[in-house]
């Protein structure tokens, strides 16, 4: 069930303040919130959230989660309109539901020296059903202009204590001031967790007695806690990165236990042992899993290893992903054997049989993929997950398996499942948690041989890419090769391209090969020839632009990329100019980039290797990482090789 976030707010009348800032203190809104026009800290954005204020808390009379929300946004430009509309989600589960109540909302403009002040009207507040489950209220502030400020507070109500309401303390614009406040009375017991790496400027809690009383002298003490961040930055999705709700800075809950009145105690969040039992029996999972398949085309091959190989292969080939993601069985896998097409679990669910029935010791592990985010860690949500792969143990060596994508090497798992840990099962020791991170780096090189012929550079490109590097360049090749040749003229069109071959062995390679025969011509001018000795680039443009990043640098993979060039020359040309030599490391040598250029027996040679060591980069290398990426791009840009004729 998703987050429902529910809010009361008053009106507090206009205070006139003469300030040139804002007011980031209270709900009021100030001359210096309509007077500034632009967020020094953060000049590209639209809009700006300058107070926020929570509150949740279980009502004494009606036992209800009652959630209030204030907010006060300032709009900087037009392309901030879009906050000035509000939607809550509310939901019903066809005997109770969630309400909507109290909301106000107004808008305020400074025209010359008058404040107009325009609210929102009750029969300006409509609701759409989403599904059976949910309802979407939805209302926008009226008379929206460039310096708006807005104010609404709204309430919900909710029968559903055990879903107690979240808070994002970041948004996709800046916020100064959020805060949140919370009353849990003792019979709740919840699992809080904090998301983000921005830290809080206030956290702090106390014990308020006899919070909540029932007939018959019953009563519950209330743990009264409050949660502040302020100055908090936009969140701006940038490459490198998993969903943003891996990172966006909020607080969740998840109800654990119910101590009632009478003494007896609910347990409502389960362990690992309790799912896992769970997930055995399950005729969508667990059954599954002990369906016989009864394929005795692979007995043939005695060497465990091939024969894995082999069964992986043919599922890879012969059955084809529908592209649904589900950790259960839409069908079954004798469904999937009659309709060569089934979702993630299904596919390898039949992979996990085939291996098991001819010997390789398998297990299943669920995932949750870096479009969908982190499973929780503390204790199971089986929700959360979203993907199911395959560890095969052969010869003391564990591989990771995944048969939805027949490009992919054996051990190889798709990138979508890069999301660092998945949950191996194992029903009769109990599952446990391993780390689905590559071991092995990926790695592209191009290697560029060539001859100057009068003013002409001849010979030929060959390129080896491994891993993850190796994937996009298969998939785009074995699609359609006339297009992928076409590409890399189209790329470079100053090149002639003659000659291609692929010489690596099939798609689902775990290498990729392939040379052209090349033409470039150089650059004369009064009689000097330039040549910029990138004639392909590793690194295009630096993907990295923000002013600062407040989630992790998630590449996914290590990887590493070489460059190297040789050029014969004859003895009609002397050298005049060749780039610098250049050795530079990202900090703790998590990285290391070298450039050199040398003149051996009348031949330029030249050499650039950069690697990234790590799959994963803390906010505090991204301006180090930022500066690297910006280096190897100035160096494939601006270094130059000057010749003149003797």
């Amino acid at each position: 069930m998703k987050l429902i976030y529910l809010t009361f707010l008053l009106i507090i009348p206009l205070t006139f303040k003469a300030q040139s800032e804002f007011n980031a203190i209270d709900y009021s809104v100030t001359l210096g919130d309509l007077e500034t026009k632009i967020f020094d800290k953060d000049s590209t954005a639209n809009a700006l959230v300058i107070y926020e204020y929570g509150n949740s808390y279980i009502d004494d009379r009606t036992f209800k989660l009652v959630s209030e929300v204030k907010r006060k946004i300032k709009i900087i430009n037009s392309k901030g309109f879009d906050k000035a509309t509000i939607t809550v989600i509310l939901y019903n589960d066809g005997k109770k539901k969630e309400k909507l109540r109290n909301v106000v909302a107004t808008t305020y403009n400074l025209k010359g020296t008058s404040v107009v002040h325009t609210k929102l009207r009750d029969s300006e507040i409509f609701e759409e059903r989403y599904n059976d489950n949910y309802t979407l209220a939805k209302f926008t502030l009226p008379n929206i202009n460039e310096g708006s400020v807005l104010t609404y507070s709204y309430t919900t109500e909710s029968p559903y204590v055990f879903n107690y309401k979240g808070w994002e303390f970041q948004d996709d614009i800046p916020k100064l001031y959020s805060e949140y406040n919370t009353s849990i009375p003792a019979n709740y017991e919840y699992h809080i967790k904090l998301v983000g790496f921005l830290k809080l400027k206030v956290n702090q809690s106390n014990i308020e007695r006899y919070c909540l009383t029932v007939n018959g002298g019953g009563y519950s003490d209330c743990t009264i806690s409050k949660y502040v961040m302020e100055d908090v930055p936009a969140y701006k999705e940038e490459d490198y990165t998993t969903t943003k709700d891996n990172y966006l800075a909020k607080i969740g809950y998840e109800l654990n236990t119910v101590k009632l009145f009478d003494g007896r105690i609910d347990k409502i969040s389960k362990t690992w042992k309790d799912v896992d039992k769970e997930l055995r029996s399950d005729n969508r999972f667990g059954k599954q899993l002990n369906v016989n398949i009864s394929n005795d085309s692979f007995i043939s091959e005695t060497d465990d290893l091939k024969r894995a190989e082999n069964i992986y292969s043919y599922v890879q080939n012969e059955y084809t992903w529908n592209e649904n993601f589900n950790i259960f069985g839409d069908t079954s896998v004798r469904d999937l054997l009659k309709n060569k097409s089934g979702n993630v679990s299904e596919i390898n669910i039949l992979l996990h049989n085939l291996l098991e029935e001819n010997n390789i010791a398998v297990k299943p592990v669920l995932l949750s993929t870096r479009a969908n985010g982190f499973a929780t860690k503390l204790f199971p949500v089986i929700s959360e997950f979203n993907y199911l792969i395959v560890q095969a143990t052969i010869n003391n060596k564990t591989y990771l398996l995944d048969a939805t994508d027949s490009y992919l090497p054996f051990g190889e798992l798709p990138f979508r499942c890069l999301n660092q840990d998945g949950r191996l099962l194992d029903f009769k020791k109990g599952s446990s948690w391993i780390d689905v991170t590559p071991g092995k780096t990926s790695t592209i090189q191009y290697k560029v041989d060539l001859k100057l012929e009068e003013d002409i550079l001849v010979g030929k490109l060959y390129t080896t890419a491994t891993g993850y590097q190796a994937l996009p360049l298969k998939k785009s090749y074995y699609n359609n090769k006339t297009t992928y040749i076409n590409e890399y003229k189209e790329r470079y069109p100053s090149i002639l391209f003659t000659d291609h071959k692929v010489t690596s062995k099939g798609k689902s390679s775990d290498m990729y090969l392939e040379e052209f025969g090349i033409e470039y011509a150089t650059e004369d001018i009064g009689g000097k020839l330039y040549i910029n000795p990138f004639l392909f680039k590793l690194l295009e443009e630096n993907p990295l632009k923000l002013k600062e990043r407040t989630y992790p640098i998630d590449f996914g993979y290590k990887d590493a990329y070489l460059y190297t060039l040789k050029i014969d020359l004859d003895k009609n040309y002397e050298i005049l100019e060749i780039p610098k030599e250049l050795k530079i490391s990202l900090p703790n040598n998590k990285g290391l980039l070298i450039f050199s250029t040398k003149i051996v027996e009348g031949s330029i040679i030249l050499y650039f290797k950069f690697n990234f060591k790590e799959t994963i980069y803390n906010p505090e290398y991204y301006e180090s990482l930022k500066q690297f990426m910006g280096t190897i791009v100035d160096i494939q840009k601006n270094s130059l090789i000057v010749l003149k004729g003797k």
